[in-house]
């Protein structure tokens, strides 16, 4: 058994080169075994690039209100309960609503290694949904 205590392990800023806005990550198993996880808070706006996970990724949102979309689908609303799976290899972001900061648990299975490519930002059009995107 090994336990890993909340604060064992410092929080990090989102990279500027997966993320747009302010977004902090507490990485308590990553890179343990086949599975890498996360907890990610997005502030109001803040959001994920476009990217894909080879073996699917599910979300477990824990507070706030958030967005998913999946290439070619409907921005979904997401909020505390909720749990969003993402199919291998399917093209998606998510983060906060644009008022309100959102936090979920990101847990991804590793195949060769990786658990996630990552693509180009999310555009504000496409985050705000306009018909123009």
């Amino acid at each position: 058994m090994k336990i890993t205590r909340s604060g064992d392990i410092a929080s990090s800023r989102g990279p500027a080169d997966y993320f747009t806005g302010e977004v902090r990550l507490d990485m308590p198993f990553e890179g343990s075994g086949a599975l890498a996880g996360a907890t990610v808070t997005f502030e109001p706006g803040a959001r994920t690039n476009w990217h894909t996970h080879p073996l699917g990724q599910t979300l477990l949102v824990t507070f706030g209100r958030g967005r998913a979309q999946r290439e070619g689908g409907a921005i979904e609303e997401i909020a505390p309960g909720d749990i969003v799976y993402f199919a291998p290899d399917e093209r998606h972001w998510h983060g906060a609503a644009p008022d309100t900061a959102m936090t979920h648990v990101a847990i991804a299975e590793k195949k060769d290694g990786g658990a996630v490519t990552w693509l180009e930002p999310v555009s504000d059009a496409d985050y705000r949904g306009d018909a123009a995107a």
